[in-house]
């Protein structure tokens, strides 16, 4: 039996790439999949049947399905191993290394996993260790980093200002930020002149060199809208736009370099968006991230999961803040949770997360304690105090809140809050969350090994620390993975599946803001907004925007307000886009819409 470790661009029987069609080879040469793919594909070894036969190939017919109920689900790496002679000793050597990566490919409700398995043989394990021992000093996720930079500084040229407005008085902006928020308005408004003046004026900011613009233009060009549709101009001003530093054009070219098996190069460009979203996570736990809820069900629209996004209108939300309200300390902590991470539809409120954490340590709960050392950590609402952080995990830790410990142990590294770095804490720290089945410990202890902070360089002990974590869903553990398979650092190279894995990471980043507004949008009844904001996600390669933006041109026809070349767009253009939608969703594992 084979399996394939990348789900790539293969035709159902009977189909013709519409993409191939309609679109100029605008980004190179497309590679072959047999080509590629040869690298990640292996035969089950002998022996290794009882393994291979609990991991089936799944299709559109069988694909199982899997609920989450609330976050986002990181793909799950399943290690196990057979060895040569289980008596050889306390640590034998495995003979083969089985990596099951189940892709997640729909969020929040029903959604459908798609396996591939790697099959590794002790071959290809690397024993030779790096020429120069500081060559792995980029690999230090202690450093500083932009972990002290606010999501606008980690998304320039974000549409957060926009959706999500600043209270109080807004700071004055610059003359070509000013008018580049109030082209974005236009495009967002759903009049066609407005529209019209928007794309306008985004164009005529773009040729000034505003990289914001160009990426905005790039998504224009791409789309068709209002002129007529070229991927080459939208490659181009993208690639403008990512040189710029924007993160959004950087997401748009790693997903198109990817689509065509451009490996080599869809690989720094998402290692590099997925450094900055490790960087925007917690220090002590893994972070809930905004869900990227499915509209629909099939052809229906998905109302239950609807109704649990509504936020503060949503009923269980309201019977939830009312027992806060009551004094009850577990629904402080969790309506505090909500508001903090922006989950189940609210805004994000970093005041009132404040309020209720605060109020829910004052009866006792000690999750909040936790949450309170993360804020004052990252100064989320309230001044960046590293020594009132520690005091809070402190606190949390002597509740056998066991993830406090890797914050703790964090601010030990780094010598903050505390009198000095003391690598020796940090790593006891460490252990002991390790040792209470925190995978953030393990995690944390993998990064030690690997960049010898503390401890004696272990590449291959810091990847078993990695594998752990990862198999617990860690995202900062497919980082590492990641990077592992991209440099070839105690493995050999894998170019794909590090793409794969980095990409996972990626859209965890601040980008993914947009998901949330494009909800918001759908549920007030702005369908026309709403598709907008679907199908930027959908330029970024997020599958289930892409699924959605689809959905809404099929469902709403004219009401989508699908703008083409030359105004609304014509039956032809509306159905020739979402087809193209359905592909590329199609070619990222979902099965339904073609």
């Amino acid at each position: 039996m084979n399996f394939n470790g990348i789900n790539s661009r293969s035709l159902l029987p009977g189909q013709s790439d519409p993409q191939s069609e309609t679109e100029n080879n605008w980004a190179g040469p497309n590679f072959t999949k047999k080509d590629e793919l040869s690298k990640v594909t292996w035969q089950i070894p002998s022996g290794a049947e009882n393994v291979a036969s609990e991991v089936e190939d799944y299709n559109c017919n069988n694909t199982p399905s899997i609920a989450f109920p609330i976050l986002f689900a990181i793909p799950i790496v399943v290690i196990r191993t057979t060895q040569h002679n289980t008596m050889a000793g306390p640590n034998p050597i495995p003979k083969w290394l089985f990596l099951s990566l189940t892709l997640i490919l729909s969020l929040s409700v029903s959604v459908g996993a798609r396996h591939f398995v790697l099959v590794l043989s002790q071959e290809d394990y690397k024993d030779d260790p790096p020429a120069d021992p500081d060559s792995a000093a980029e690999w230090d996720e202690f450093g500083d980093g932009d972990s002290h930079k606010s999501e606008d500084d980690l998304d320039p040229g974000s549409w957060r200002p926009i959706f999500e407005p600043p209270a109080g008085d807004p700071q004055p902006l610059p003359e070509s930020d000013a008018a580049y928020h109030s082209a974005v308005h236009k495009l967002m408004s759903g009049d066609p002149d407005l529209i019209q003046d928007g794309a306008a004026e985004i164009g005529a900011l773009a040729e000034t060199g505003h990289p914001a613009s160009q990426s905005v233009l790039g998504f224009l060009w791409g789309m068709g809208l209002l002129r007529e549709r070229s991927k080459g101009k939208a490659f181009l001003y993208h690639h403008f736009a990512a040189e710029g530093g924007n993160m959004q054009s950087k997401m748009a070219l790693a997903y198109s370099y990817t689509r065509q098996d451009m490996f080599d190069k869809g690989v720094n460009l998402y290692g590099e968006l997925a450094e900055v979203a490790v960087n925007s996570f917690l220090i002590s736990k893994e972070s809930p991230v905004i869900e990227a809820v499915r509209l629909h069900n099939g052809a229906e629209e998905n109302k239950e999961a609807l109704r649990k996004s509504k936020g503060e209108e949503d009923e269980d939300f309201q019977i939830l803040e009312y027992q806060a309200q009551k004094g009850n300390a577990a629904a402080m902590y969790k309506v505090g949770l909500f508001y903090y991470f922006g989950l189940r539809g609210l805004r994000r409120d970093h005041s009132k997360a404040l309020w209720w954490f605060l109020k829910a340590v004052d009866k006792g709960e000690p999750r909040s304690m936790e949450l309170l050392g993360e804020i004052y950590a990252r100064g989320a609402g309230v001044e960046r105090n590293y020594t009132k952080a520690f005091e809070w995990l402190t606190l949390a830790s002597r509740h056998h809140l066991y993830s406090a410990y890797n914050g703790m142990g964090y601010l030990y590294v780094k010598g903050y809050g505390v009198d000095q770095k003391n690598y020796t804490k940090a790593k006891e720290y460490f252990e002991k969350a390790a040792d209470n089945d925190e995978v953030g410990g393990h995690y944390n202890l993998g990064v030690m090994y690997l960049k010898g902070i503390g401890v004696n360089r272990d590449v291959k002990l810091a990847c078993k620390f990695f594998v752990f974590a990862a198999n617990h869903g860690q995202p900062k553990a497919f980082y590492q993975l990641a990077k592992i398979f991209h440099t070839g650092l105690g493995f050999k190279k894998n170019i794909p599946l590090a793409t794969a894995l980095y990409k996972l990471v990626a859209e965890r980043g601040p980008w993914s803001s947009l998901s949330r507004w494009a909800l918001e949008s759908y549920l007030k009844g702005d369908v026309g907004k709403a598709f907008m904001l679907y199908s930027r996600m959908a330029e970024m390669g997020y599958e289930v925007a892409q699924s959605n933006a689809a959905w809404i041109l099929d469902k709403y026809g004219e009401r989508s307000m699908c703008m083409g070349e030359s105004g609304f767009c014509t039956d032809a253009e509306r159905h020739q886009r979402a087809h193209s939608l359905w592909w590329q969703a199609s070619e990222q594992g979902y099965c339904q819409g073609l």
